[in-house]
């Protein structure tokens, strides 16, 4: 099944991230043991590096499609993520098996985590002014129009959208939306662009606190489909799509 999401955008990617209260200690063996353990199922996942403060990660190569997984353990989270994913049952089973597997390895509890975040990017390829085509097509008819396009304005150098809600009462269940401009005043002032995405982000995340809050590779599920529900019916219609055709009748 191809992605469908992928189809919307130029590069579509997901990213899972588990925040705890406490830095741990990133012990080197610890760390080997869950790789190799992560690596039975995907033995793709080959290369290791190692960043200051003790960032580890473990990566794949890009096929001929661009997609690659990816895997990362910090002091204070545990990152993940699939870029240009064949669909999105692969990115379940990738990230479920990363989150049931890390509490056994580095010794996670429910008395350090603070909060699971599951984050859809959508990329769109523009080679102009991102501020000033985010402000005309999702700004043109909004009460800001005559800041952003009254007479004092001569060009739009800061229009990035960022809206959050919460889905539950106790406010544990949230979800975001953020449109990302890569424009840079040099290049407004100068005229000339660089060949840079327009990035439209959904995160849902889920705060532990509240009781029954599970295990985090119970939670995952939760916030994929809801992430899939709000993308499906709010993202792409309301932000990528409108952003897309905007690109397109400049091109």
């Amino acid at each position: 099944m191809s992605n469908g999401l992928g189809a919307v955008c130029d590069d579509f990617y997901v990213t899972c991230r588990l925040f705890l209260k406490l830095d741990m200690n990133v012990d080197r063996e610890a760390v080997l043991h869950f790789f190799d353990r992560i690596r039975k199922e995907y033995p793709t996942l080959r290369k290791l590096r190692t960043r200051d403060g003790g960032t580890v990660t473990l990566e794949e190569e890009a096929d001929e499609r661009g997609s690659r997984r990816w895997l990362r353990v910090d002091r204070n989270s545990l990152r993940c993520g699939h870029f240009c994913p064949n669909n999105m049952d692969e990115v379940r089973r990738f990230t479920d098996l990363i989150l049931t597997q890390a509490p056994y390895h580095l010794t996670f509890s429910d008395l350090v985590y603070d909060h699971l975040e599951l984050i859809y990017g959508f990329d769109l390829q523009y080679c102009g002014n991102h501020d000033q085509l985010v402000a005309e097509t999702l700004w043109g008819e909004h009460a800001a129009t005559g800041f952003l396009f009254g007479d004092h304005a001569k060009h739009v150098i800061d229009a990035q959208p960022y809206f959050g809600i919460t889905l539950s009462p106790e406010c544990d269940l949230q979800a975001y939306v953020e449109v990302k401009s890569r424009t840079t005043t040099y290049e407004v002032r100068s005229g000339s662009f660089e060949d840079e995405p327009v990035s439209v982000f959904l995160t849902t995340r889920k705060y532990w606190g509240v009781e029954g809050a599970g295990a985090p590779a119970e939670i995952l599920p939760v916030l994929f489909d809801t992430a899939d529900e709000l993308a499906t019916e709010k993202i792409v219609p309301n932000f990528v799509n409108p952003l897309a055709a905007a690109i397109a009748s400049r091109s």
